[in-house]
């Protein structure tokens, strides 16, 4: 088994705490309103929301994948963290697990810096090449900025 490790940084000009509350405390509704063709529901399978939570996410017609499960790791909104495992789904045929943590800090600007670091564990002797990192990081970009564009449109929720 390997492990691949990957850190990325998302910019925006939306401060840090907004931005959690939308992407990780409110994201089973936003996501599907904002990007419906790419998610088609959530639903809490087991837990209440905490530490140990698992999450179904069925994807919508956009993506070649039917479902992912997310076990939530560590949400902490005070200091705006966040930790995920994709434990089980179409997409992990080769790799045993997902793991990412994100952090929104305020920049300079007034806006926020994203950071993640995601550990993929591939199974046997599988290694995951870049650009199937990079495919992954490119969309979750793409949902970044979907929702980035969202609260920029819409300044009253999520304050």
């Amino acid at each position: 088994m390997g492990v691949f490790t990957h850190e990325s940084e998302e910019t925006s000009a939306i401060p840090p705490a907004r931005l959690f509350k939308a992407l990780v405390l409110d994201s089973d509704n936003l996501i599907q309103k904002v990007l419906p063709q790419a998610i088609k529901s959530t639903e809490i399978i087991e837990g209440n929301g905490g530490p140990g939570t698992i999450k179904k996410i069925t994807f919508g017609e956009a993506s070649k994948y039917k479902y992912a499960k997310h076990r939530i790791d560590a949400p902490d909104p005070e200091n705006c963290t966040y930790s995920f495992s994709v434990i089980e789904g179409d997409a992990l045929t080769d790799i045993a697990s997902v793991s990412t943590e994100m952090k929104f800090v305020a920049s300079p600007d007034g806006g926020s810096i994203m950071k993640s670091n995601t550990k993929y564990q591939t199974k046997g002797d599988f290694q995951l090449k870049e650009e199937q990192v990079q495919a992954t990081i490119d969309k979750a970009a793409g949902h970044f900025k979907a929702v980035e564009a969202y609260l920029l449109a819409h300044p009253d929720p999520y304050n």
